[in-house]
């Protein structure tokens, strides 16, 4: 056998390095934009991963987008597990967050880390996502005990939707923005390797920024984070009841989908579709054996 290696594709990138909570922070040392986005199936994450994003979160946001509910509050453990599992295997270099849902860390300190170490043991998460301040300092620092990475989530905290009067801008008063800053500081303390900052006034999260050592990923929340994450399906224009106002979309794919799917219809229906190059056939010869041992093939009778 040739031991001979094959010529690589002059296109072909080299393999990245795997990024992690070290990355994080060094990229917080040097001032370098930290990138992440969501993805909930294989072939997104596997999408994302070769553009070279640094992060996916598998979002909780997928209930939303993916499973249709009003908010996230319906979404399962169990959903969070499935779509990590499928993300985790198109995904190789980036880091993978597994976003922790609804009344699967509120209820205890135990509970916390169990549901933690499932993302890790069971999906294949690098790290986990949670909502909170001051409230949640005891789970954070039991899961970072048990040697799992936790990020922080502040200011619009969909979970807690209700409490909050709907998807409202948070931190927009002095002593709201002075809370913020604290939870900040106090989610650091407690072993948070990151926050992520949402919809919250971008002077104030420029500020928090430069507060606490740890890198801020910002979403609606301006220039001054560490990094920035947006929802993929918000990006892609896939996600169409709704677009928050921070969003920038970089395409509008429900619009080609239902263009798409307007001319396969009228295709089939017309019988444009499927042409001779979309066919499979076989040989005369082949056809001609095949209605020899099935006379009534020949016959024009049914077969």
């Amino acid at each position: 056998m040739s031991t001979v290696s094959p010529v690589s594709n002059s296109t072909s990138q080299p393999a990245r390095k795997k990024v992690t909570t070290l990355t994080f922070r060094q990229k917080k040392e040097h001032g370098a934009p930290i990138t992440m986005l969501t993805a909930y199936d294989y072939p997104t994450a596997m999408a994302i991963d070769k553009a070279g994003i640094d992060s996916i979160l598998v979002g909780d946001s997928l209930g939303m987008v993916v499973l249709g509910y009003e908010n996230t509050l319906p979404v399962t453990m169990e959903d969070m597990l499935h779509h990590a599992r499928a993300v985790s295997r198109g995904a190789k270099s980036a880091m993978l967050i597994g976003d922790m849902p609804f009344m699967s860390y509120q209820i205890s300190v135990e509970e916390a880390v169990r549901n933690a170490g499932r993302f890790i043991q069971e999906a294949f998460m690098d790290a986990i996502k949670l909502e909170g301040g001051r409230e949640r300092a005891d789970a954070v620092r039991a899961i970072t005990s048990a040697g799992i990475p936790v990020m922080g989530h502040l200011g619009l905290t969909p979970q807690s939707v209700h409490q909050m009067g709907g998807f409202r801008a948070q931190g927009k008063t002095a002593i709201a923005a002075k809370r913020l800053l604290e939870d900040a500081q106090i989610l650091e303390e407690a072993g948070a390797f990151s926050i992520v900052l949402e919809s919250v006034p971008a002077r104030l999260a420029q500020m928090i920024s430069k507060k606490i050592s740890i890198p801020t990923i910002g979403i609606g929340a301006g220039a001054g984070c560490d990094g920035q994450v947006l929802v993929t399906h918000d990006l892609l224009g896939l996600f169409e009841r709704f677009t928050p106002k921070f969003v920038k979309k970089y395409a509008n794919f429900h619009s080609e989908m239902s263009k798409a799917f307007t001319e396969y219809i009228d295709d089939v229906e017309t019988k444009r579709f499927p042409a001779q190059e979309h066919t499979v056939e076989m040989t005369d010869e082949e056809w001609s054996t095949f209605e020899r041992l099935n006379p009534s093939t020949s016959s024009g009778q049914a077969v």
